[in-house]
């Protein structure tokens, strides 16, 4: 069987009919809805990768801004890698997670938030304190703009895969579900009718064999009275007028 001529194996009747009405109606809708979502969470998608765009662009001159400043750091103050991780008990910038719900898809969010104090705080005071400020505050600065790229493009990666497989349904909606329910729709209606024309045809039939009999009794009639018989000698005989049956004796 193509293609075109797909249909649901149903058996053609007003009960199948209504059904079938039904299952159209709710594809349908189902079609909208899913159309709207998919174009809600393209928007978002369209926003974030645009996002992801200037952030990018962000991100080269903010790192570039502190590779200029460690070099800086470095010419004044020296090497201070041995001294920073010494005075680092912990990580002060952490990240944490929230959902945003867009279209009903979550959507990972992270965040990043200071927690303590400055622990390298001293470091510089002998030389080089000003180049090392500048540091900490154009690394500090990368740190946020990288935990702010890494949100975007997981929220993309996601909305990426949550958008094709929407539009997946949205396409298997539009040209295979709802063309087979049209179809099956149309062969339903197609059935109903013939049976509407062949039941027409039938009592056609019936009422024309009737009209036959009835035009040959009355002709049948006029001829007998043509004939000089009467009326009540030409009517129909019923059962209750048959002659007595003569007594049949046994010996």
């Amino acid at each position: 069987m193509s293609g075109k001529d797909e249909k649901i194996n149903i058996f053609p009747s007003r009960m199948a009919l209504t059904l079938m009405k039904t299952r159209l109606k709710g594809a349908q809708k189902g079609h909208s809805l899913l159309k709207k979502k998919s174009d809600a969470l393209t928007m978002r998608f369209r926003a974030i990768l645009g996002k992801i765009i200037e952030t990018k662009v962000q991100m080269g001159e903010v790192m570039k801004e502190a590779a200029f400043s460690l070099a800086e750091t470095k010419f004044a103050a020296g090497d201070i890698n041995q001294t920073v991780l010494q005075s680092v008990a912990k990580a002060q910038i952490k990240v944490r997670t929230r959902k945003d719900n867009v279209a009903g898809v979550n959507l990972p969010v992270f965040e990043h938030f200071v927690e303590g104090g400055d622990s390298y705080e001293l470091t510089g005071i002998a030389k080089g304190g000003q180049q090392i400020a500048k540091l900490k505050k154009n690394y500090l600065t990368a740190v946020k703009l990288l935990v702010d790229l890494a949100s975007l493009q997981t929220s993309f990666v996601t909305l990426d895969e949550v958008i094709k497989v929407t539009n997946r349904r949205v396409n298997a909606i539009e040209h295979v579900i709802i063309p087979k329910i049209e179809r099956t729709l149309a062969y339903i209606t197609s059935e109903l009718d013939e049976r509407e024309r062949e039941e027409f045809f039938r009592l056609k039939k019936i009422q024309e064999k009737k009209k036959q009999a009835k035009d040959k009794k009355e002709k049948k009639k006029q001829e007998l009275l043509s004939q000089g018989a009467f009326a009540e000698d030409i009517s129909e005989k019923t059962i209750l007028d048959d002659e007595v049956d003569q007594d049949v004796l046994f010996t």
